[in-house]
Formats: C-alpha cells, sequence, structure tokens
C-alpha cells in the first residue's frame, strides 16, 4: 500500500507534466503557481480533518494524493520557470539558480526528516495541519512579489504541437537529455529508498516512528551540507563533472544502508545517501536551467519534474513488488547499484557533452573568450569542465 500510495500520487505528474510545460509557456507562469500553491493548501487542510476528526480511510489518501500529484504537474515547471523573472542582475544567474535548487531539494529531504519527528511527538494529523498553515506564508511571500510581469509569445499552435517541439528540442540536445536520463534513472531505482524506509526502520533495525524520524534526519543532514556545498559556487562551470559523481555517491551509500543491520552504522551511511541526492539533483536542475531557450524554458521544466517526480511512481510500484519478494533492504541494495551503474554511463559521455556546452557557455559569459593559441584553449577547457 505505501508503494501503490506513492504511485498515485506521482503519476499524475508523469501524464500532466508536458502538457502543463506547454501551459506554462503560453500562460502567465506567476499567476499560475499561484493557483497551484492555493489548491495545494486546500489539500492539506482535507488530509488534515480527515485525519484529526478519525474518519481518515486508505481511498482518502489515494484520491487527496492523485489531487497532489496534479497540482504538482503544473507548480514544478511554474516555479521553475518564475525563477527567471525574478533575477534582474542576469550576472546573479548561475548563482541564485544554484540557490533555488538546492533549497528545492534540500526541503524535499530536510521536510520528512522534521515530520518524522513530529510524527512520533503529535501524530499525523496535527503535521497535516501545520503543512497547509504554512501554505499561508508561501502564497502571501508570493502576493508581495512585484515583479516585471512576462508577457507569453502570441501563438497559433495546438497544444499538441507545442509539446511535440518540447520533444524534439529536449531529446535532440544532447546534454539536456543525458542530464534528465541519469535524473530519471536515480529516480527510479534509487529514491523508492524512503517509500520503504517506515519498513526497514521497523522491521530490519527494529525501531519505530522514532528511528524513522532519526533515519530522515541524517539524510537531512547531507542535504544540508549538499546545499551549503552547492550555493557557494559562483559558477555552473564544473557542475557537469559533479552529476556523475554525486549520483555514484549516493547509489554506493544507499547500497552499504541496505546491507547495514546497525542503527548507529545506518544512521551514519544516510548522510552521503542525502548529500549525494541534493548534488545530483540541484547539480541536474542548475545545468539544464543554464543551457534551455527561453522560449521552451517551461517545457524543459515539465520534462525535469517528469524525471524527477513522474518517475517516482513507476519506482515506488517496483519497489513495493520487489520488497515483498525479496525485502526491502535488497530491494535498497539493487537500486543503489543501478543508480552507480548509470552514473559510469554518464561519466563516459562527459567529454563528448563538454564539447556542446562550451559554445553556450562562452555565449552567456559563464566562461572567457577563447584566446588564441593551445595554452588558452586548453585552459578554457579545463575551467569549463561541463
Amino acid at each position: 500500500m505505501l508503494g501503490m500510495v506513492g504511485f498515485v500520487g506521482q503519476i499524475p505528474t508523469f501524464v500532466l507534466s508536458p502538457f502543463a510545460g506547454v501551459w506554462v509557456d503560453r500562460l502567465d507562469r506567476y499567476r499560475v503557481l499561484v493557483s497551484a500553491q492555493s489548491l495545494a493548501c486546500v489539500q492539506s487542510f482535507a488530509l488534515a480533518a480527515l485525519t484529526l476528526t478519525g474518519v481518515i480511510e486508505i481511498w482518502h489518501i489515494l484520491v487527496l494524493q492523485a489531487f497532489q500529484g496534479c497540482i504538482n504537474a503544473f507548480d514544478t515547471p511554474s516555479r521553475q520557470a518564475l525563477l527567471i523573472d525574478m533575477i534582474e542582475d542576469r550576472e546573479d544567474l548561475s548563482n541564485a539558480i544554484a540557490l533555488n535548487s538546492s533549497m528545492v531539494n534540500g526541503a524535499r529531504l530536510v521536510g520528512p526528516s522534521i515530520a518524522g519527528l513530529l510524527v512520533a511527538w503529535v501524530g499525523e494529523g496535527w503535521c497535516f495541519l501545520l503543512d497547509g498553515v504554512t501554505y499561508f506564508a508561501v502564497i502571501g511571500s508570493l502576493l508581495a512579489m512585484r515583479l516585471a510581469r512576462r508577457k507569453p509569445p502570441p501563438t497559433d499552435k495546438k497544444v499538441l504541437q507545442d509539446l511535440a517541439a518540447g520533444f524534439r528540442y529536449v531529446f535532440g540536445f544532447a546534454p539536456i537529455r543525458a542530464v534528465l536520463l541519469l535524473l530519471a534513472l536515480v529516480s527510479v531505482a534509487g529514491m523508492p529508498y524512503t517509500v520503504l524506509m517506515p519498513v526497514i526502520a521497523e522491521r530490519t533495525l527494529g525501531g519505530g516512528p522514532h528511528t524513522l524520524g532519526f533515519l530522515m534526519g541524517a539524510s537531512g543532514i547531507g542535504a544540508i551540507a549538499g546545499a551549503l556545498r552547492l550555493a557557494i559556487r559562483t559558477t555552473v562551470a564544473g557542475l557537469g563533472r559533479l552529476i556523475p559523481w554525486a549520483a555514484a555517491l549516493f547509489g554506493a551509500a544507499l547500497a552499504a544502508f541496505g546491507l547495514s543491520r546497525s542503527l548507529p552504522l545506518s544512521l551514519v551511511l544516510m548522510v552521503p545517501v542525502g548529500f549525494g541526492f541534493m548534488t545530483q539533483m540541484a547539480s541536474s536542475n542548475t545545468v539544464i536551467q543554464t543551457l534551455v531557450r527561453e522560449e521552451m524554458r517551461g517545457r524543459v521544466m515539465s520534462f525535469y519534474a517528469m524525471a524527477f517526480l513522474g518517475m517516482l511512481p513507476f519506482g515506488s510500484l517496483l519497489a513495493g513488488a520487489a520488497a515483498a519478494r525479496i525485502g526491502a533492504p535488497w530491494t535498497v541494495v539493487c537500486g543503489g547499484t543501478v543508480c552507480i551503474v548509470g552514473a559510469i554511463f554518464f561519466g563516459r559521455r562527459l567529454p563528448e557533452l563538454r564539447e556542446i556546452v562550451r559554445p553556450i557557455y562562452v555565449e552567456r559569459g559563464i566562461l572567457p573568450e577563447v584566446a588564441t593559441g593551445i595554452g588558452s584553449a586548453t585552459a578554457l577547457r579545463e575551467e569549463s569542465d561541463f
């Protein structure tokens, strides 16, 4: 049932994200984001009311999860695309993208770690209620923004035509395609560990809600460290090399965690799990945001949502089925191993991808122009190091 709940909450993102990306490019991104956050607030209060009154059933959770998945399909690409409209000085773009990516992905790990502790302390219903209340701060912050409103370009194309153009751009541009494929692989094979974590905390490590909270908290510490590591960077140059290393670290730590039967060792291993996940996801986001053409931004970020969130339901179902046959720990070990293999394949393609990315970085002022001479060209190649 954990796998099923994860599936219904995430499959709408996979199905709807490409269409949502087209509409994000056509509509006012700001209004789309405010609307999505308002609906998410309603969803959280509905979960809180059902839980605190004691009437909640599995079907309630499934329906509300599916509703949240539909919201996320529009929320993620609109939020990611709106970031560019918030930057006044384009020289700050690369650092702002890295900081935003770190915050977004770090919150995805820090939030559940805090929730694990609160569930043990006050119960699930109050967590849902607190989640709903926090949306007031989010929506208030959005309404307080004074942005130069972007005018969507007029178009007479049909939605399917714009969608097809987005597909051709993403899968025809090797760097973005490679980053998204590795992201999707990690989401399918590695990230379902979060779905199996309650089973591992209880049955493998002999704990309960407190144990789950400590484990998620340890991954949250790693995520914060990864966020700080990326936020202090002043350039996106070199992030391409960081992506496979982070994915390999995530996979290796995850595989070791699956083999562990000691709570202290498991807590230690969760730190590099969080660090590797954060670094790989945020670096991928930053590179994509930097490379994408402006008119394609909404659609490309919708594919990012598909790779990051949309692939999770398939991973959840696979992990649930595998765990029922070989156990949750060995399922986690297999998932971590697959992440390592994917990182190796990505790393072998780095030289080819660098040649494509370097002219774009130069054009956008991320790297200096190539000076005459072999020495200067070599120095630039080392500096870019996509």
